[in-house]
Formats: structure tokens, C-alpha cells, sequence
């Protein structure tokens, strides 16, 4: 976070508490901090608070604020292989499964750009004759490619931090990459012996990605993207989800607790029908709870067995126009609606630190701190 510029007193107050809360000095650097201890006043630390929250008979001693005391390791060398240098202005571009990369200046990222002439997979049945799976075991698997992102996470544990390892574009992603939505959905229902082909050829490769991520990096926590649903319903009924998608994120996330990694699933979707799934498949923070979700409700469903994270409306809280006021209201109805239920940590629902608008964090946050004020006392 940068100058404070253009802001009004009191957000400058908010911005420089927020800058100190997180350990950035007034010229933008992290400093040091101080291996995980109980503070000076008897509080747990944040990574133990962290982990207290996450556990299902924990006892943290206030809420988190977002994505708090994590590195966030959003590099690493498959995604430096498959995404290739990527950045706001770069012209179309191809990522090593030929999907069509558009990046334009004043767009917050990277997005497929998927059409009737580019589609990589224009035919179902005839996937092997337009698709080679980039070969990450190959490619990936030299330990002198990972020596520096080692290094990194080593750097951010001996601070303290809380790694988080990062495997974006999940199962159901790439393929709407690859052949676009309405295909996507089409060929669930009438080509579904091709897709399954296509699906586990996929798996696969996630499966090795996840592999390498884990057992070079060993993260304590990893942020798996994949969105399932739209703000109102899953994408696919429930069962073609359960016959496709699940049995893979059954296989990889199980590698993943037993290698004593928590798997933190990114869907910022309506995803009431399969939260019994998500449990049993081993996740054990859902990123992006939507508030269209009954939160309450499957927080009693649950029971300690899964951890929400997300609940603030970012339609309400992250515009360029958002006030104070707005913010601070959304973000107390979450915390006082969902806290008293556990497992939740109030947190924008994108799938990764920082809302788009640098006013929006500094003032979330300092109502979580005040919200743990009144109700923990810290």
C-alpha cells in the first residue's frame, strides 16, 4: 500500500493503523516479524489464532481479518511455465494449453478470451486430435527450478507467516477455457464418455501440479481455485458435479491432509446443495462464502467440520465510490451475523489478498478490529 494521497484524515488515521497492524513500514516494507509466540498481552498469536479458527474444536481468541498473517505464494515454476510473463497491456497472448489470454490496461487481470474461431477443443470426441496436456512432470520437476520459491517460503517462515501455496484455474475452469461455457455444458449431457476422458486427463494434471506445489513449497495452507456456481445456483446439477468433478478433488485434496496441508477451496459461488460433499472431500476452508449462501444455517450444518471464509458483499464494499459508512456497515452485519456461529473469517470474497480499490481494506479491517474490541475485548 503507497501514499496516502488524495485520502481524507480519518482514512489516512485508518490506512497508517492498517499499515501497522500488518508490519509495513511508512516506505512500504514488511519488516521483520517475530517467530509465532503468544503476545505481550496474553493473545494468541495470528498464526496461532489462524489455526485455533480452522480447527474443529479450536479456540481463537478473536476473529481474523482476511487473509491476515498469510503468504500468499502466487509463484512458482508451473504456473511461471504455463502462464508465461503475464501483466496489464501485454498484447493476446496462448498459455501452454492454447487457450487465448487477454490482459488489456485498466483490467484488474488476466481473462480467457474464448470464441466460435479460437476454441482450442471445437469437437468433444475428437479432444486428443487439438489438445496436448503440457507435460509439468517434465518440465516442472528440476529442484533448481524451485530453489528461489523455497528460499521465499523458508524467508516467510522464520517471520512467522502462515504459507499459502496458490493452484488457480481448477478442473471445472479449464474446461470452459477450452471450449467455452455453452459447449462446456452441452457435452456434459450429450458427449459424457469424452468428457470423462478429457476430465481425468485434466485431473491429472492438476493432481501433479498440487504434487510438486506440496511436496516442494510444503505449505501450510493451499488456496485451490475453482468456481462451481453462479451467485445463484451450481453450474451443473449436483449429481453431474458428484460423477465429474468430485472423485478428483476427492483424490488431490486427500494427498493434501495427509501431508498435513489445510486445502483452502476458492468458489465464490451459491454452493448450498454439495456442502456435505465439500466436507467429505477434505476441505477444510470454503474461500468466497457468498452471503446469497445461507451462512448460518450451513455453519450449523457443518459443525466446526469446515471453516467460511468471506461473507462482505464485495458489490456493496469494493467500488470506486464506496463510503465509509458502507463499508463499515457490511462488514459489521458479517461479523454479526456469522461470528457467533464459528469457523468464519470475515474476508472479501475474491480468491486472494486485496480488494480492487485501495480505500476498502484498511477501513474492512479496522472494523474487524473494532467488532473484536467490543465482543473478545482485544
Amino acid at each position: 500500500m503507497g501514499s496516502t494521497a488524495g485520502f481524507t484524515r480519518k482514512e489516512k488515521k485508518i490506512i497508517l493503523k492498517y499499515k501497522e497492524v500488518q508490519g509495513i513500514t511508512t516506505k512500504g516494507r514488511k519488516r521483520t516479524a517475530a517467530p509465532e509466540k503468544k503476545e505481550e498481552n496474553g493473545m494468541l498469536s495470528v498464526k496461532e489464532n489462524f489455526f485455533e479458527t480452522v480447527k474443529p474444536d479450536g479456540h481463537p481468541d478473536r476473529l481474523m481479518k482476511q487473509y491476515e498473517g498469510l503468504a500468499f505464494l502466487n509463484m512458482n515454476p508451473v504456473l511461471k511455465y504455463i502462464r508465461g510473463d503475464r501483466h496489464p497491456g501485454m498484447p493476446p497472448t496462448k498459455d501452454r494449453f492454447g487457450t487465448e489470454i487477454l490482459w488489456p490496461e485498466g483490467q484488474v487481470a488476466a481473462m480467457p478470451h474464448v470464441t466460435e474461431a479460437n476454441k482450442v477443443i471445437p469437437d468433444i470426441t475428437e479432444w486428443k486430435d487439438y489438445l496436448k496436456i503440457p507435460d509439468i512432470v517434465k518440465e516442472c520437476s528440476d529442484p533448481a527450478l524451485w530453489e528461489p520459491y523455497i528460499k521465499q517460503a523458508e524467508e516467510y517462515r522464520a517471520e512467522g507467516k502462515i504459507l499459502m501455496g496458490y493452484l488457480p484455474t481448477g478442473l471445472f475452469e479449464r474446461l470452459h477455457f477450452l471450449m467455452g461455457f455453452e459447449d462446456m455444458l452441452m457435452n456434459f449431457l450429450l458427449e459424457p464418455e469424452a468428457m470423462h476422458e478429457l476430465i481425468d486427463a485434466i485431473g491429472e494434471y492438476r493432481y501433479q501440479f498440487m504434487k510438486l506445489s506440496v511436496d516442494y513449497l510444503k505449505p501450510d495452507v493451499v488456496i485451490s481455485h475453482d468456481d462451481w456456481g453462479s451467485k445463484r445456483s451450481l453450474f451443473i446439477s449436483p449429481d453431474t458435479w458428484r460423477e465429474f468433478i468430485k472423485p478428483h478433488y476427492q483424490k488431490m485434496y486427500s494427498y493434501m491432509n495427509e501431508k498435513g496441508v489445510l486445502v483452502m477451496h476458492h468458489a465464490d459461488s451459491f454452493l448450498e446443495p454439495i456442502i456435505d460433499d465439500m466436507v467429505e472431500i477434505g476441505i477444510n476452508i470454503w474461500q468466497g462464502a457468498l452471503p446469497e449462501n445461507d451462512i448460518v444455517k450451513i455453519q450449523k450444518q457443518v459443525n466446526g467440520k469446515m471453516t467460511l471464509m468471506g461473507g462482505i458483499d464485495a458489490s456493496i464494499v469494493d467500488r470506486a465510490d464506496s463510503t465509509e459508512k458502507e463499508i463499515r456497515t457490511e462488514t459489521r452485519r458479517a461479523c454479526e451475523t456469522y461470528a457467533p456461529g464459528g469457523h468464519f473469517i470475515p474476508c472479501i470474497t475474491y480468491g486472494g489478498p486485496g480488494c480492487l480499490y485501495k480505500h476498502v481494506d484498511p477501513i474492512i479491517n479496522d472494523e474487524i478490529d473494532k467488532y473484536n474490541k467490543k465482543v473478545y475485548g482485544v
